[in-house]
């Protein structure tokens, strides 16, 4: 399962985000928005303050507001943002992020098209994945305390690891609050779980290694 979280969790939630299963035409349209660093900047931005229109969204991005405007209705018509109606008024829109888990499950059929818009998908993830790990060995005797590398090799069964992941997302509904709730000191942390079968005939790691 190949899964994502586009917008906040409220803290201290024990019920389930809604999950959304990526579909092949929709991975066309999730990887024309994603590409777009304007949208990415938008999902990050809604992700930290919780509501704005598009006003603020363009102070904040440096954009005009025509610029925000377009791109939060193309947001919303992929259901990664959704108007708050009860705030709009005239062409004044508000916005606000859609708690959901987006994943694509494995053997998914697709066209060829479908299947090259995954692929492209998957390497801007990992293209920005890979540059977080950089920054987080380069940074990490500066950090104080605030870049944390965590590596470990564990022999399970499949049961054992689909109960894993599930801790692991109980884990972060734990700690993520409200946007526009987030205490004083809190920062936007970059948070990855990568898990997969480690056979390629290599020594045994050790059972954990922390830097």
């Amino acid at each position: 399962m190949i899964a994502e979280k586009f917008c906040t969790m409220l803290a201290g939630m024990v019920e389930r985000p809604e999950t959304r299963v990526l579909t092949g035409p929709d991975l066309k349209a999730f990887y024309k928005a994603l590409s777009n660093p304007v949208r990415r900047d938008i999902l990050s931005y809604l992700g930290e303050h919780g509501e704005a229109n598009s006003t603020s969204v363009a102070k904040a991005l440096g954009e005009s507001t025509g610029t925000t405007s377009y791109h939060l209705r193309k947001l919303a018509d992929l259901k990664l943002i959704a108007e708050i109606e009860e705030r709009s008024t005239g062409r004044e829109r508000w916005w606000k992020s859609l708690m959901t888990n987006i994943f694509t499950p494995p053997g998914l059929e697709m066209t060829e098209d479908e299947r090259e818009a995954a692929v492209k998908l998957g390497a801007l993830k990992m293209a920005h994945d890979l540059n977080l790990v950089v920054k987080a060995y380069a940074g990490y005797d500066a950090s104080a305390g605030w870049n944390q590398i965590y590596r470990a090799g564990l022999r399970m069964t499949k049961e054992q690891v689909a109960s894993f992941t599930e801790e692991y997302q109980a884990l972060l509904r734990k700690y993520t609050s409200a946007p526009g709730e987030h205490p004083p000191d809190a920062r936007q942390m970059a948070v990855r779980l990568v898990m997969l079968p480690d056979d390629g005939g290599r020594p045994a790691a050790p059972p954990c290694e922390e830097l």
